[in-house]
């Protein structure tokens, strides 16, 4: 991946995946499976530090990574919140009023919130399970999800209790074996 970084680029939704793990794989999941945009518009977007939203099929280069990851995830840094606004007020004109935004990154601080509520008000909206849930096992519930293609009941970020107890742990997902290679009869692939 580092060598494609520094040549033709990798896509931004498989370099957030790398670096990120099960949260950010999670949410791209979730987003591919369950997303419904109207005609001409992506599905998801990925919040980037001052790049504003990119879609995460958006090959990067390593200047380019650079580039959107210049500010910090700081709602009073104009680096960040204007490029933001930008992209979301965009989005915005192009959604009809009964178009939900879905929030699949932290409710919970002011970092995505802030910026995003005051363009997009009453339209946008986060997973309902997501309250009290750390980033790990957002990860996990959304990849549940995506497995059992059961996606979940989504209500509005504003005037929502955003902060809870923590639920439950998850259960633990049955294992997968996987075969030895002397096992599967071929020595060159691993899944």
């Amino acid at each position: 991946m580092s060598h494609r970084l520094r040549g033709q680029g990798v896509p931004l939704g498989e370099l957030f995946s790398f670096m990120s793990s099960l949260y950010f794989r999670g949410k791209l999941a979730y987003a591919a499976a369950f997303s419904n945009a109207p005609p001409g518009i992506k599905g998801a977007f990925v919040i980037t530090p001052s790049g504003g939203l990119v879609p995460p099929d958006t090959v990067i280069t390593l200047h380019r990574l650079r580039e959107i990851s210049a500010g910090n995830l700081d709602p009073g840094d104009v680096r960040y919140s204007a490029p933001l606004r930008r992209d979301a007020q965009l989005l915005a004109d192009r959604i009809c009023a009964s178009c939900q935004i879905i929030l699949l990154g932290s409710i919970a601080t002011r970092k995505y919130v802030d910026p995003l509520l005051g363009v997009f008000g009453a339209q946008l909206m986060f997973p309902r399970e997501f309250v009290g849930r750390g980033d790990m096992s957002r990860g996990g519930l959304m990849l549940r999800c995506v497995a059992s293609g059961e996606q979940l009941a989504s209500i509005p970020v504003l005037g929502a209790v955003r902060h809870g107890d923590k639920p439950p742990k998850l259960k633990p997902l049955a294992r997968k074996t996987r075969a030895h290679c002397s096992d599967a009869g071929s020595a060159g692939t691993l899944l």
